[in-house]
C-alpha cells in the first residue's frame, strides 16, 4: 500500500489516511466510483494460489454499505456486543502470533483484547470504520498497524502471518471462500485461521433465516444466513476446533489451519 499515506498513532500504532467516500446510493452506486486501494480489486496469482477475480459491483456495495452506518453502527450493536465481549475476550487468549492479521478490523472492537508482544496488523475495506478503529487505538496506546484492505485481495506476501483472526466478518464478504483462499496463502505453514462467526440453524429456523436475510443485509450489512463450516472446508482450510458458543449453536468459536497439501 505504498500510494497511501502512512501515519503514527500512539506507540507504535500506525495507520494509513482514510479516503473519502460518497455513501450515496450505495446499492446502484456505478462500479470504481468509490476511492479504494489499488489492491482492493487486483487480480492476484501466486505459485500457491490460484488467479483470484473480485466482484468489484458487490465489493463496492458492501462498502458503501457500512460506509453508510459507521458512524451508528456501535449504537446499533451495543445490545449485543454485552454478549460478543465475552466472547472476544475468550477468543483472543487462544491466538498464539506473533504476527498476527486481523481482518476486519470495523470499528475497533478487538483492540482492547489484544494480547501483549504481538505484532498485530488489522484491516477493514472501510474508512469510515478504520477511522473508528484508529480512534481507539490511540485511546489505548495500541501497538498495531492499520490499514485500508481487502480480505479477497490480501496485500501481503504469501506466509506472512502466524495467525489470522476475524470476528463475525465473513458473513459480510461479498465472496467468502475467495477471502478464506486468501487467508490461507498468507498464513505460514504451522498458521491458523481463529473465528467467532455466526451461521445458518438447520431445519425450519435456517429456512426462516434464509427469508430474514435480503432485509439483515439491507439493514446492517451482514448475511445471516452463510454456511461458514462449509466454506471453510471448500477453501481448503481444516476444521481443527468448533465450538457453540450461543443461541443454540448459530454462534460459533472456529479454529482452522493450513491444509498441509498446501505447504511447501
Amino acid at each position: 500500500m505504498s500510494d497511501e499515506t502512512l501515519y503514527k498513532i500512539g506507540n507504535g500504532t500506525r495507520a494509513t489516511a482514510a479516503p473519502a467516500v460518497d455513501t450515496k446510493g450505495a446499492n446502484d452506486r456505478p462500479v470504481g466510483e468509490t476511492t479504494v486501494p489499488p489492491s482492493a480489486h487486483a487480480t492476484r496469482h501466486t505459485e500457491e494460489s490460484p488467479r483470484l477475480f473480485i466482484d468489484e459491483k458487490a465489493t463496492n456495495r458492501t462498502r458503501a454499505r457500512y460506509q453508510r452506518i459507521a458512524a451508528s453502527y456501535d449504537r446499533m450493536e451495543w445490545l449485543m456486543e454485552r454478549r460478543h465481549q465475552v466472547w472476544r475476550a475468550r477468543l483472543w487468549p487462544l491466538v498464539e502470533g506473533p504476527r498476527v492479521l486481523e481482518v476486519g478490523v470495523g470499528t475497533g472492537k478487538n483492540i482492547p483484547y489484544y494480547p501483549a508482544g504481538m505484532e498485530v496488523t488489522a484491516i477493514d475495506l472501510t474508512p469510515g470504520m478504520l477511522e473508528r478503529a484508529q480512534r481507539v487505538a490511540a485511546e489505548l496506546n495500541a501497538s498495531v498497524e492499520l490499514s485500508l484492505g481487502d480480505v479477497q485481495a490480501l496485500d501481503f506476501a504469501d506466509n506472512t502471518f502466524d495467525d489470522v483472526v476475524a470476528t463475525f466478518v465473513f458473513c459480510s464478504v461479498p465472496d467468502p471462500i475467495l477471502g478464506l483462499q486468501e487467508v490461507a496463502r498468507v498464513l505460514k505453514p504451522s498458521g491458523r485461521l481463529l473465528l467467532l462467526e455466526h451461521v445458518r440453524a438447520g431445519g425450519s429456523l435456517g429456512t426462516f433465516m434464509d427469508l430474514l436475510n435480503p432485509f439483515a443485509v439491507r439493514v446492517m450489512g451482514a448475511n445471516i444466513n452463510r454456511r461458514t463450516l462449509k466454506n471453510i472446508r471448500q477453501s481448503g482450510l481444516v476444521l481443527d476446533r468448533v465450538e457453540d458458543i450461543g443461541l443454540r449453536g448459530i454462534f460459533k468459536l472456529i479454529i482452522a489451519r493450513k491444509s498441509q497439501t498446501s505447504v511447501k
